[in-house]
C-alpha cells in the first residue's frame, strides 16, 4: 500500500447501520484500519436490505441469535478505494460488490469481492446476493423442463426463486401471497398463475391448474412455519418441496398424509448448506451462483428493476426497516444509499 492512501485513511471516518437492540436502528461512526496485503477497502454507493432475515434479527424473532449490537447487511455495492496490495487483482475505481454490511466504507477479503460487469447499475448489481441465495434452492429442486412449480411467498427471494425457476424449465409458474401489491409484480417477472390465500381456495385452486396432481415442486419461501405444512399439502405425489424460507419457530406437520404417502421429499436449502469456494461433489458454490447472477442481471434475464420499493439515504435506515416490518402490504425491496452513482 502506498504511502498516500495510508495516510488519507486517517481522515476517514466510517458510519454504519447498527441494530443497539431489539427494535432498534441506529448509526454510528467507526475508523478505518489500513487494509491487509490480501485485502481492499470498499467506498459503499448502495446496500440493499434484506428484508427477511435483516427484519427477523432486528426484532429477535425465533431462530436468531438474539445477541446485540449487531451489524446488519450482506449485499453491498461499491467503489474500491484503497488496495492492501499492489498485486491485487483488483484495483483502485473498480466497481464491486460484496456480503459486507452497511457501512459507508467496507474492507473485504480480495477473494470474496466480485467485479460488477460493465453496464451493470449498482441497483442492480446489488442483488446479487439474494439472487445466489434463491438459485442454490432452485438448483437443489432439480427442476426439469415442463415440471410445474409453486414458490410460497413473494418477497424479494420468493420472486427471484420464481424468475429463476422460469429460467430452468419450470412451467406453469405458480406464485402465492398474501399481498396482491406482490402478486402484482410477480405477474409482471414471469408468473403464469397467482393466488392470494385470503380470497383463493388455495389447494382446489392448484390441483386445477396442475389437472388434480399437485405442484411437482413447491418452493416454500415465507419462512412462516405454518407455511411448512402448507407446503407439503400442494405438493403432488412424489413432489419436491424446498424450504428455503427461514422460519421463525416450530412447524407442525402430519408426516404421515403429507409427505410419507405421497412419497414427497423435503429439501433443506439454507444458503449456509453449501461450499463457500471450492465445489464439493459437484456442487456449484456460492462464488459461482454470485457470478451467475451477476451474468443474468448484466443480460437482462433477471428482472428487478420493480423489486425496488423506494431508494433512501441511508441515514433513514430506521425508516426503512419500519416499512419493512409494518407497510409489507405495499413495500418490497429498499436500497440504501451512501453515495452518489458515477
Amino acid at each position: 500500500m502506498n504511502v498516500p492512501r495510508s495516510q488519507s485513511l486517517k481522515n476517514i471516518v466510517g458510519k454504519r447501520i447498527v441494530f443497539k437492540k431489539a427494535g432498534r436502528v441506529t448509526i454510528e461512526e467507526f475508523p478505518l484500519r489500513k487494509p491487509k496485503a490480501s485485502e481492499v477497502i470498499i467506498e459503499t454507493v448502495i446496500t440493499l436490505i434484506s428484508p427477511g432475515t435483516e427484519t427477523a434479527f432486528l426484532m429477535a424473532l425465533p431462530n436468531t441469535s438474539k445477541k446485540f449490537p449487531m451489524y446488519p447487511g450482506y449485499s453491498n455495492a461499491g467503489i474500491v478505494a484503497f488496495t492492501g496490495s499492489k498485486s491485487s487483482k483488483v484495483t483502485v475505481g473498480d466497481r464491486v460488490v460484496s456480503r459486507k454490511p452497511h457501512a459507508s466504507y467496507v474492507t473485504a477479503e480480495e477473494t470474496d469481492v466480485l467485479k460488477i460487469p460493465e453496464g451493470l447499475s449498482f441497483e442492480k448489481s446489488s442483488f446479487f446476493a439474494l439472487g445466489s441465495i434463491a438459485l442454490q434452492a432452485v438448483r437443489k429442486a432439480h427442476i426439469e423442463i415442463g415440471e410445474s412449480v409453486l414458490v410460497l411467498g413473494q418477497g424479494l427471494i420468493g420472486n427471484l426463486a420464481l424468475q429463476l425457476s422460469k429460467i430452468s424449465g419450470g412451467m406453469p409458474l405458480i406464485a402465492v401471497d398474501m399481498f396482491d401489491f406482490r402478486l402484482k409484480i410477480s405477474k409482471d417477472c414471469g408468473a403464469d398463475y397467482i393466488l392470494n390465500p385470503k380470497r383463493n381456495s388455495l389447494i382446489e385452486d392448484v390441483m386445477e391448474i396442475t389437472e388434480g396432481k399437485g405442484a411437482d415442486v413447491v418452493i416454500e419461501a415465507t419462512g412462516n412455519p405454518n407455511a411448512v405444512s402448507t407446503a407439503l399439502k400442494l405438493a403432488g405425489r412424489f413432489g419436491r418441496v424446498v424450504l428455503l424460507g427461514s422460519t421463525r419457530g416450530v412447524s407442525e406437520v402430519n408426516f404421515y398424509s403429507e409427505v410419507h404417502k405421497k412419497g414427497v421429499t423435503i429439501i433443506g436449502a439454507h444458503e449456509s448448506v453449501r461450499p463457500r469456494y471450492e465445489s464439493i461433489h459437484g456442487w456449484w458454490t456460492q462464488k459461482d451462483d454470485s457470478l451467475l447472477i451477476l451474468k443474468l442481471l448484466s443480460r437482462g434475464l433477471l428482472k428487478v428493476e420493480d423489486l425496488i420499493t423506494a431508494k433512501m439515504s441511508y441515514e433513514e435506515a430506521a425508516k426503512a426497516y419500519d416499512m419493512l416490518i409494518n407497510s409489507k402490504e405495499d413495500t418490497l425491496g429498499i436500497i440504501l444509499q451512501w453515495k452518489e452513482e458515477i
